[in-house]
Parts: C-alpha cells; sequence; structure tokens
C-alpha cells in the first residue's frame, strides 16, 4: 500500500487518532525525512526553478557516492515525496505536491489560546 493513499485517509492529528495502518504509513514519510541528506534533496528539488532537478545537480551537492545519492532517491520515491522522469541517460526529478499537502494537513493543529 502506498504511503499516499494512507494519507490522504488521515484526519488532521487535532480532529481524531491515527489507525495504526495510517500511523504507519505517515511514519514512514517521517522516517525518510528524518536522514539529513534525504531532508536536503527534497529542499534542493523543492527550491529548483522549474518544478524538476537532474539527478546530476543533487550528485553534485554532496560529498557522498552516487549509489548513496541513488539510494535515498529510491526512498523519497517508495514514500511518495518524489517522482521522477528518464530522458535520455539523466533522470529528473519532481516533487510530489500532494504527498506533501497531505504532511501539512495532517499537521495543521489550531494554535490554542
Amino acid at each position: 500500500m502506498e504511503p499516499l493513499e494512507l494519507l490522504e485517509c488521515s484526519p488532521p492529528l487535532a480532529r481524531e487518532p491515527l489507525t495504526m495502518q495510517q500511523a504507519a504509513g505517515v511514519a514512514q514519510v517521517f522516517k525518510a525525512l528524518g536522514d539529513p541528506v534525504r531532508l536536503r534533496i527534497l529542499s534542493i528539488v523543492a527550491s529548483h526553478t522549474g518544478g524538476e532537478v537532474c539527478v546530476c545537480d543533487i550528485t553534485g551537492a554532496f560529498d557522498v557516492s552516487q549509489p548513496t545519492i541513488s539510494h535515498h532517491l529510491k526512498v523519497l520515491k517508495e514514500v511518495g515525496l518524489l517522482t521522477s522522469e528518464r530522458r535520455g541517460s539523466w533522470v529528473y526529478y519532481r516533487l510530489v505536491p500532494e504527498t506533501l499537502s497531505e504532511l501539512s494537513a495532517l499537521l495543521n493543529v489550531p494554535a490554542t489560546v
């Protein structure tokens, strides 16, 4: 089951508790974001003009090997935060805005007075 499907069913935390299945799916997304390299990759993709970034631009921003970057990109794709498209020998990555919107909605807790 894809985490995005779980997120779509998740109510804001302040409205009602998550089910175990929802919590497990959301936890996968947060676990992926809990790694500094993956969080930075997501930030690079999000801040790139044009809405997508070539893997060659991501790899050059880190002092880790290309296979390590590929692993981090795979994790971000598996949890539904990124999508990719191959063009020739390069792969281009884009955010999945729906996933980020769902995370935002989940965490949207009104401030108490």
